[in-house]
């Protein structure tokens, strides 16, 4: 088996972290194209993502204790190849009852090929670093898909979408199907007790919940956001565009910047500020607050979430919490797009902001209690 820490096998850990995280950049894409596209309600399109990003959640809260027990070599691929034939079922129908079976099932999948990525990237030399260049290769993939996806769905229609979901599935299978390491002590582990999780652990992992939650909620309507306030269609492009440019930077600067700054006030300032750009993008009344929020929005939680991934990975070091990122982002994100749907429906746009801000709270009075050393008494996972 590869060894974490070679070059084939952090290429297989930045693939399938690429591929397994697609779905967070595509996410004002995805909900557009179902609104617009595919007729649907913004409940319902919410509703659809939801059932993904719900079955994410599932299979990394479950598979995530066990991740020192699994045979993740192989579940990574098999779950992404399974995960990409559900994309290319969805691209063949239509309506939100034909669709909710497939988003669900491919979500599942996902959720277990990622667990299994994130784990394995927890028990790297340098879990801070690999981690940022999964991250910058997401952003370079948003990029790619905000210049692309729009022009190909004008022109060859709306399921396009989940043709080219599934393909970057299927391509994160190939390449962890021929690359993806065995992470290191996994066979000794199996035998091991499982070691309890600290209330640092619990209270940091509560953070990037809240944090995620806030991101995907305020991002799946940014592009409604710009076309309900009458902005021309190649100016909320162009805004979603620069968000992917400016979303590769992050990782990068985070990376440079590792022994630089301290984990733990980063998280909170992080928190913080994600809640202050969110009232921007839905309370702005103009293109120019519109359009920096929109582009500084990502780049404020993959900034902070690449500190505390690393935090986690020294206070918990059994992969266990790492393994759980795809519930920790997703989890928030499974309910935010339908809560964020119906909000809008009931009380529009400015009621995103008040849950922004109210999150925004909660993560960073987490962040500050997830501080080392840690003297708090260990709690159960």
């Amino acid at each position: 088996m590869s060894d974490v820490t070679t070059k084939p096998a952090s290429a297989a850990l930045i693939t399938g972290h690429m591929a397994g995280m697609i779905d967070m950049p595509a996410l004002p894409l995805w909900v557009g194209i179902l609104i617009s596209g595919y007729g649907l309600a913004p409940a319902q399109a919410g509703g659809l993502v939801t059932l993904f990003l719900g079955g994410v959640v599932m299979s990394s809260l479950l598979l995530a204790p066990l991740f020192h027990r699994m045979p993740v070599r192989w579940l990574v691929p098999a779950g992404y190849a399974i995960s990409g034939g559900c994309f290319l079922v969805m691209a063949q129908v239509q309506g939100f009852a034909a669709l909710s079976a497939p988003h669900l099932v491919a979500g599942l999948f996902t959720g277990m090929s990622l667990s299994m990525v994130h784990g394995s990237m927890a028990r790297a030399a340098n879990p801070h670093r690999i981690f940022a260049l999964g991250g910058l290769a997401l952003g370079v993939s948003g990029i790619a898909l905000f210049i692309v996806l729009p022009p190909l769905v004008t022109h060859h229609g709306p399921q396009t979408l989940f043709l080219l979901l599934g393909g970057i599935m299927l391509l994160g299978a190939l390449v962890t199907l021929f690359l993806f390491p065995q992470p290191p002590r996994q066979a000794a582990a199996r035998a091991a007790p499982a070691p309890r999780f600290s209330r640092a652990t619990w209270y940091g992992m509560m953070g990037v919940l809240c944090m995620a939650f806030v991101q995907a909620m305020i991002f799946s309507f940014a592009e409604r956001i710009g076309a309900d306030r009458g902005f021309a269609p190649d100016l909320v492009q162009r805004a979603l565009i620069l968000s992917g440019f400016v979303s590769a930077t992050p990782a990068a600067m985070a990376a440079l910047l590792q022994h630089r700054l301290p984990p733990i006030p980063v998280a909170v300032a992080g928190a913080i500020l994600q809640a202050v750009v969110a009232c921007v993008i839905v309370g702005g009344t103009g293109y120019p607050a519109y359009l920096a929020g929109v582009m500084l929005f990502s780049f404020v939680m993959l900034f902070t979430h690449t500190f505390v991934f690393g935090h986690l990975a020294r206070i918990e070091p059994s992969g266990r919490a790492n393994a759980a990122t795809p519930a920790m982002v997703m989890a928030g994100s499974a309910t935010a797009p339908l809560l964020g749907g119906m909000l809008v429906q009931i009380s529009g746009y400015g009621a995103l902001g008040i849950v922004a801000l109210c999150l925004a709270a909660v993560a960073a009075w987490g962040f500050s209690r997830s501080r080392l050393p840690d003297t708090a008494q260990p709690v159960s996972a």
